[in-house]
């Protein structure tokens, strides 16, 4: 029989953990910082035999007495912490696994994978709900797309499902902090538990959960995703706890941290913790997770849709199912040596097959989406169009696009105003452009950076026009095509909801076209009494 040393063994992760492993017949130490505590865990459980081992302290002399075969880590936190448990595993020849969500500590686990290789052992870092479970998920569901162009990931647990301590300062630990993000074709940064959002969790013939708020969490798959799905998508994660008034104000907490008034919030975690103890008694025992890719499937624009809800408060069972099933395959000699994350170890039909004893609800979807914006303004036009110039305007979620420009600017004291108060890009003969495209529900935000100066417009439709919003100016346009590309016809404008007279409007003429298979663009925009503010004209490719 195997032995495996949990690390928090007796803790909320941990003991769940324990007792899957003893169920599955292996030999279980139960250990943490209080001898006591587990021997307490352990009573009356069959399997299970508590020890003292804190692996802050004494741990390489704890394993040679112990000799275990595996060491479960489900002490948590661990950001901030670093590779002593792993280390010193590979020291004793003995394999290691945790549950990690810590970006930093998970991807930074295959600097020990000389080591580990050395030593014959296995070193498994992330076998949790991310990015175990999120990985084999995403897998899943990018099957069958040629191309994916953003993957977003929310989960939110419910107050009765909540985990513990380490759980409150694992996030407490990036709340306010920044947060590297790939999108828009490039890293980013966003800040831990902002752009809060809603998600509902639905699954057909079953009660939805309603949509609940949830903020930007810092987690493995922001790295791993990009590089191991086909198009490099944008990834974004989202967690949240049940109510709003939680969400809401973490994310207020997290601008101290922002500001730089505090260094984070984890001295607050006892009060976190004192909050949420309270809330338990009116929430849910409901908990949900979503995984959405966006992308294309042979011709179509595709949305490919993983739901799960764990009901009657088994939410904190979910990241402790990897666990087992990776020690099941360790045991089987089915992991060769090495030190990896769990993020591509495991399948959702591993998964599923761990859910079915347990009340939780699954579903995928693959829902056709509407053509993109460009398509429903011009319609069967749209297609007429030169490839190059299709293939930027099919925007489908995220997007975005590279190259160079000429800017030309009226030097004026008036044309200079108006390029400043837009932002307009500086004068330059060879200027690096790069576009960021965002499309939430029709809604497209094309965030255009000239040598670092950004600028931003909101393109919408209304019946047959596209309206571009710049703050509160809106412009409506016709898109006239020939069989070289589109122009841009000025039809109205206003001011907020006041219509203003076509005869006062800015000009701008631009044109899009391909040459040798490359978009091309040329972009004037003049104005009465002004003349010429800015005019920038090059070409793009998209990322």
């Amino acid at each position: 029989m195997k032995r495996v040393l949990v690390l928090g063994g007796y803790g909320g992760f941990g003991g769940r953990i324990s007792e899957r492993l003893a169920a599955l017949d292996f030999d279980v130490l139960v250990a943490g910082r209080s001898e006591d505590a587990a021997r307490r865990f352990c009573q009356g459980r069959s399997g299970l035999t508590p020890a003292a081992v804190n692996r802050d302290v004494g741990l390489r002399e704890a394993l040679a007495d112990l000799a275990p075969w595996t060491v479960v880590d489900a002490a948590g936190p661990f950001q901030g912490t670093g590779y002593d448990v792993p280390r010193a595993c590979i020291e004793a020849g003995c394999h290691y696994l945790d549950i990690a969500d810590a970006r930093a500590f998970v991807l930074g686990v295959s600097t020990l994978d000389a080591a580990a290789k050395a030593g014959g052992v296995s070193i498994v870092s992330g076998a949790s709900s991310v990015p175990a479970l999120s990985g084999a998920v995403v897998r899943a569901l990018a099957s069958g797309m040629n191309e994916v162009r953003a993957i977003e990931i929310a989960i939110s647990a419910s107050s009765r499902a909540s985990a513990g301590r380490s759980v409150t300062e694992a996030i407490l630990s990036y709340v306010g902090k920044p947060i590297r993000l790939w999108r828009g074709g490039r890293w980013e940064t966003g800040f831990g538990w902002s752009e809060l959002r809603r998600q509902g969790f639905e699954i057909d013939g079953h009660l939805p959960i309603l949509p609940r708020l949830v903020g930007l969490a810092d987690v493995p798959d922001l790295d791993l995703l990009p590089d191991r799905v086909a198009g490099r998508p944008t990834v974004t994660f989202r967690a949240g706890a049940e109510y709003d008034l939680q969400n809401r104000a973490l994310g207020l907490a997290g601008w101290l941290v922002r500001l730089g008034w505090l260094a984070d919030l984890r001295p607050f975690a006892p009060i976190a913790r004192w909050v949420q103890q309270r809330l338990r008694r009116w929430g849910s025992d409901r908990s949900g997770m979503v995984v959405r890719l966006f992308g294309q499937t042979g011709s179509e624009f595709v949305e490919h849709r993983w739901t799960l809800i764990a009901e009657q408060g088994c939410g904190p069972e979910i990241p402790c199912l990897a666990a087992p099933i990776l020690l099941t395959r360790l045991r089987d000699g089915a992991l060769i040596p090495g030190a990896r994350d769990a993020g591509d170890l495991l399948s959702s039909e591993d998964f599923t097959k761990a859910f079915a004893p347990m009340p939780v609800l699954q579903e995928t979807r693959i829902i056709t989406l509407p053509p993109p914006l460009y398509a429903q303004v011009m319609g069967d036009r749209f297609m007429a169009l030169p490839q190059a110039v299709r293939r930027l305007h099919e925007v489908v979620r995220d997007g975005s696009a590279s190259g160079r420009a000429e800017v030309t600017r009226e030097r004026t004291w008036a044309a200079r105003a108006a390029a400043a108060l837009f932002r307009f890009p500086a004068a330059g003969e060879d200027v690096p452009v790069h576009v960021a495209f965002t499309e939430r529900e029709g809604v497209e935000t094309w965030t255009r950076d000239f040598a670092g100066r950004r600028f931003q417009s909101r393109l919408s439709r209304r019946g047959p026009l596209l309206i571009e919003r710049f703050g509160p100016l809106r412009f409506g346009f016709e898109l006239p095509n020939d069989d070289g590309g589109l122009s841009m016809s000025l039809k109205r404008w206003r001011i907020g909801p006041l219509p203003l007279p076509t005869i006062l409007a800015p000009h701008s003429p631009a044109r899009e076209w391909a040459e040798d298979g490359v978009f091309q663009f040329d972009v004037p925009i003049r104005a009465p009494l002004m003349g010429l503010i800015v005019r920038y004209r090059g070409w793009l490719k998209p990322d």
